[in-house]
């Protein structure tokens, strides 16, 4: 009986280890679970309002995201060139134009501080009013001219086949100019830095160079901290 209680304790001893053991291990696997999990949500979060630990994050064009600055930003140009399109065609010259208007880009100018790739503007525009209003109005392709007139002239050597006379000139004259202008004003202080933007198009008459309709917008932005635009 003397060793058969000190066997009985050893048993006690053990059984007691493993039962401490096995409570740690559920332990650290609820904690390994509740981690994963954490991670899991982050991941899945939007990362405008959480981008720790999200490399990239896929956005729409006119969302502001968690990279920004004071600058013409993506959300600005969708903004505006979606205005633009609306009021241009829904303007008197267009809609009574006699015949199908004829429309040639002319390069926007920059005045603001930010080195942007301006263009874009006119050619969003572009899109739009080419894929929305069922041809009410013709864009001429003046940048292209280089490779059209390639082509006219391998047609007239008979290199290239052609279904018509391509000794007739065919290129169509414009009827119209659409442009615009952005022009910028920065105010900087100790507490930061504002920038006031005025975007502002034209559509001018190819003929009497007269502006037949303008439209604008304008947008303001404060902060502390500058992006880099290139």
């Amino acid at each position: 009986m003397s060793m058969g209680i000190p066997l009985v304790r050893m048993l006690e001893y053990v059984l007691e280890e493993n039962h401490m053991k096995i409570r740690f291990v559920n332990t650290a696997i609820q904690t390994t679970l509740s981690l994963v999990v954490v991670a899991f949500v982050s991941g899945c979060a939007s990362g405008v309002r959480n981008p720790s630990g999200v490399p990239v994050t896929e956005m729409q064009a006119d969302e502001r995201g968690f990279v920004a600055g004071l600058g013409i930003e993506s959300q600005d140009m969708v903004a505006v060139t979606d205005k633009m399109a609306r009021s241009l065609s829904n303007t008197h010259e267009i809609n009574n134009f006699n015949g199908t208007p004829r429309i040639v880009l002319d390069p926007i100018i920059n005045n603001t501080r930010f080195p942007i790739q301006q263009d874009m503007f006119l050619t969003r525009m572009r899109a739009l009013l080419n894929s929305r209003t069922e041809g009410k109005m013709r864009f001429l392709a003046r940048e292209r001219m280089d490779a059209l007139h390639q082509e006219r002239d391998m047609k007239r050597s008979g290199e290239y086949t052609s279904t018509t006379d391509p000794n007739v000139q065919e290129f169509k004259g414009a009827d119209f100019f659409l442009t615009g202008k952005l022009d910028g004003q920065t105010t900087r202080t100790s507490a930061g830095t504002s920038d006031y933007i005025l975007y502002s198009f034209q559509l001018i008459d190819a003929r009497t160079s007269e502006i037949l309709w303008e439209d604008f917008a304008e947008m303001k932005k404060q902060g502390q901290e500058d992006a880099s635009y290139r």
